[in-house]
């Protein structure tokens, strides 16, 4: 039974790997020299700017910084509802 509710639901990342993926992003964020203030700054004005333009799930806004193929990226994921037509206007 609980084989089944595994495959039907997916089964939790083990601790290990949760700790693992923190560390990643804590090193990611350090070698970019971005504190957490900065990036709440970042997520606040990335707010204000696409809020402007289109209505979104603000909580639901993802914000990251990423490794990949030796750069920092920055990723943002935008649960966008609808876009405002009359923008700018």
């Amino acid at each position: 039974m609980a084989s089944f509710l595994q495959r039907l639901f997916g089964s939790e990342k083990a601790s290990k790997d949760l700790a693992k993926d923190r560390l990643k992003l804590v090193l990611i964020h350090d070698r970019a020299s971005v504190s957490p203030s900065m990036m709440e700054d970042l997520r606040r004005d990335l707010v204000q700017v696409i809020s402007k333009y289109m209505d979104f799930d603000e909580a639901a806004l993802d914000v990251q910084m990423a490794e990949q193929d030796n750069m920092t990226m920055l990723e943002v994921n935008i649960p966008v509802s609808s876009v405002k037509r009359n923008a700018g206007n």
